[in-house]
């Protein structure tokens, strides 16, 4: 249901009603400051105001003919007025319309990406500060490294969302401009102050210079911002379909009551939700590209940006909105399974460990190379065990690793049994986590 909200609530901002009448909102800005200025009359501009009006309908009835949208779109709204209509789209260009209008778009669109960013970053506060302490291996290359807590990977994913909320907002003053500057920007059919006028009325700014249309480098910073934003986002969801693979189970989506996971293997549990993920941000990523191409239009405009435009803005932002909603459903009842998580720790004899201790020799006079063997040559006989399937664990819970360290004489030249043994200690990787959170959600 939120999800189906969210999808109707940005894509209603995208549907060709909108698109027009966000141009008769531009257009209706002008009428008030040729009026501010004298120029419109007080009583053809308040018919104006009062009355103008499109049918989708007859646009379309009217471009058949003219192959024209902005003529098509003035035409039928001085098909509402009488001859006021006279004034309507008074000494502006196609451009000033429809670039000013999808501005406005634009802003409203990127102002919900911003709050749907705002939802995710709560939701994974919530479940970092949940699983502050919960311990997990670390993986480098997939292998596992050092221990760590599920709470630290979240805190890393919440740090990276606080980088795209601020591009969002960056990027939504980019784009919040528009422009009544006239077929080549030199406003010589409308004084600068229409522009400013007009521009207040909106809420937008008057962009610095522009020729024909709005600059299209703007344009492509909103499209990357929204393609590094997918990239994150892709990158939380292939960590969760990671922890869901049977071997690993340290995290599940959440499996409703009557959910079916296959057709012929009715045991299934699959991550399809952040599979689906995974291939939504390929297509935001996508679009970036047409975006940026945009920038190169010849002089001062062509229209071969105009085609792709219109499939790149509202599936760019319509698809991030309900790629935010999946994902913060998925983050906010993901099943974590901090049993799992341990034995998955545990799951290499201590070899996790093996740092400690090569840090350990140097304050005993070892040099690092020397050390380093040391600590090696035990790790790889644990390898060695744990290919051929034998106990990571002796009868005592003690961890292979630490059995073969004790046991090593070089080793015991240095470090005493109590030393190797403290080494051991899951404390010693938790003992900043605090700092760590208190830097991150500061």
């Amino acid at each position: 249901m939120v999800e189906r909200y969210a999808r109707e609530e940005m894509s209603s901002k995208w549907t060709m009603e909108a698109k027009y009448q966000a141009w008769l909102a531009v257009e209706l800005a002008v009428v008030k400051a040729w009026n501010r200025l004298g120029l419109i009359p007080d009583d053809d501009a308040e018919k104006i105001i009062q009355n103008a009006s499109f049918s989708v309908e007859r646009i379309d009835e009217i471009e058949a003919v003219t192959r024209h949208d902005l003529i098509a779109f003035t035409t039928s709204v001085a098909e509402s007025l009488g001859e006021e209509s006279r004034w309507f789209h008074y000494g502006m260009t196609s451009s000033d319309t429809v670039d000013t209008a999808v501005a406005l778009q634009i802003r409203d669109s990127l102002r919900l990406v911003i709050k749907d960013v705002k939802m995710v970053m709560k939701s994974i506060k919530k479940r970092a500060k949940e699983h502050k302490y919960t311990l997990m291996v670390g993986r480098s290359h997939g292998i596992h490294g050092e221990p760590i807590t599920f709470g630290l990977v979240l805190a890393v994913w919440y740090d990276e969302m606080k980088r795209h909320l601020k591009n969002l907002k960056e990027a939504l003053k980019v784009i919040s401009v528009g422009q009544i500057s006239g077929a080549m920007g030199n406003f010589a059919h409308a004084p600068m102050k229409v522009e400013e006028y007009a521009m207040e009325e909106l809420g937008l700014k008057p962009a610095p210079i522009s020729n024909q249309v709005i600059q299209r480098d703007r344009y492509a910073r909103v499209a990357t911002a929204l393609a590094l934003l997918a990239s994150s986002i892709e990158k939380f969801a292939v960590q969760i379909r990671h922890w869901q693979r049977t071997e690993v189970y340290e995290a599940e989506e959440f499996f409703a009551k009557g959910q079916k996971g296959s057709s012929a293997m009715p045991h299934k549990r699959n991550p399809i939700l952040t599979e689906n993920i995974t291939g939504l941000a390929r297509i935001i990523r996508a679009y970036a590209i047409p975006a940026m191409e945009n920038v190169a239009l010849w002089h001062e405009r062509d229209i071969s940006h105009s085609s792709t435009e219109r499939f790149w803005l509202p599936d760019s932002f319509i698809t991030t909105d309900f790629m935010l909603h999946r994902f913060n459903g998925v983050i906010s009842k993901l099943t974590v399974m901090p049993e799992n998580m341990i034995k998955n720790l545990n799951l290499t004899g201590g070899l996790v460990f093996s740092q400690r201790v090569l840090l350990e020799l140097p304050k005993a006079g070892v040099s690092r190379e020397d050390a380093y063997k040391i600590v090696q040559r035990n790790a790889m006989r644990v390898w060695e065990e744990i290919q051929e399937g034998k106990p990571t664990v002796n009868d005592k819970g003690e961890p292979l690793y630490l059995q073969y360290l004790l046991a090593d004489r070089e080793l015991r030249d240095y470090l005493t049994e109590e030393q190797i043994r403290d080494c051991f200690n899951y404390d010693y990787y938790t003992k900043n986590i605090d700092k760590i959170f208190k830097r991150v959600f500061k």
